[in-house]
């Protein structure tokens, strides 16, 4: 399909990363949000940035024309409910599960001693734990209800279990906002994870291990958010 047929300025940020998972490098590298704020229209999201909506698209061509037939992208528009539920499962919850108890002892440490000379570290302390604890508290509810739900209506599609696995989609997405806003915070106060000079081991591991998460919670939130449950709530319509 010609580019110009399959990405222009009036599509979504997020309907293009559904096209082109590749696409979310540059919108990520232009601090444009793909997953929580994925609705607005490129055009929408390049103007608040001060970007030129035109260069953004002939970018995402020139990405496109270079993976195009790579046959490395996994199109998750034609997975079945159960086999992104999996892969969600599998993939992200289970790296947030590991990565977050690990990773706090590091942050607190940076805290303790550096916070003196870096005071914005108390507040990376206090927004990690946030964050910690809203993605723990998240990720239980969907294995524990929504996802089974999912699969359930994926089994047996009936008007019944797709109204039960579309019942609470529209709280979860909310509370997604909430950890976008988190993760924005984050890297708004270490000026995009700058690193101050002659930090020490564990400041680099921190910064390097919280810019990791945030990339792969983004990735985490657009498969749930434009993909998953866009679906399941257009079925409902």
């Amino acid at each position: 399909m010609d580019w110009m047929e399959r990405f222009t300025t009036s599509q979504t940020v997020g309907e293009i990363v559904t096209l082109f998972p590749k696409a979310a490098d540059l919108f990520k590298a232009n601090r444009i949000d793909f997953c929580c704020g994925g609705n607005v229209s490129v055009k929408e999201a390049a103007e608040k940035r001060n970007l030129s909506a035109d260069e953004l698209i002939a970018a995402i061509q020139e990405i496109y024309d270079k993976h195009a037939g790579s046959g490395n992208e996994k199109n998750w528009n034609e997975a079945s409910y159960t086999e992104i539920v999996n892969h969600i499962q599998e993939t992200y919850h289970a790296f947030l599960r590991e990565e977050l108890p690990n990773l706090s002892p590091y942050v607190t440490k940076v805290m303790r001693v550096h916070g003196e000379n870096h005071p914005h570290l108390v507040e990376v302390h206090e927004m990690f734990n946030r964050l910690k604890a809203e993605l723990l508290e998240h990720t239980e509810k969907e294995d524990a209800e929504q996802f089974p739900a999912i699969r359930a209506y994926d089994l047996n599609p009936t008007a019944e279990n797709l109204a039960t696995a579309t019942k609470e989609l529209t709280d979860l997405e909310t509370e997604h906002a909430s950890v976008g806003d988190i993760l924005h915070r984050l890297r708004e106060i270490t000026n995009d994870y700058t690193l101050p000079e002659g930090a020490c081991r564990t400041f680099q591991l921190v910064y390097r291990r919280l810019e990791n998460f945030e990339n792969d919670t983004f990735q985490h939130i657009h498969l749930e958010n434009n993909i998953l449950f866009k679906r399941l709530l257009e079925e409902a319509v």
